[in-house]
């Protein structure tokens, strides 16, 4: 059997192993499991995306919004009040 040696976040591990224990397995059989499956699926056995506030796309459009704001007299940071009625 072979050993894995990983550097994660102390506060990550905590949680993770939190998670684990309610589930009543280990995170060395958690870790198995993911491995298990990256064989099984010939790849990651999740879905990775960016988050899509960061694309291309959704910039330039805040930063449109943004310049369409202060063309007309307003500021980035000017608050929207909004009545309870």
């Amino acid at each position: 059997m072979a050993n894995l040696n990983i550097r994660v976040d102390d506060a990550l591990k905590k949680q993770a192993e939190l998670i684990f224990s309610d589930l009543g397995i280990s995170l060395s059989a958690a870790t198995t499991m993911f491995l298990k499956q990256v064989v099984r699926c010939n790849g990651i056995p999740f879905e990775l995306r960016a988050d899509p506030f960061y694309s291309i796309q959704n910039q330039a459009r805040l930063l449109a919004a943004k310049e369409r704001m202060e063309k007309n007299g307003g500021s980035v940071h000017d608050l929207i009040e909004v009545s309870d009625d």
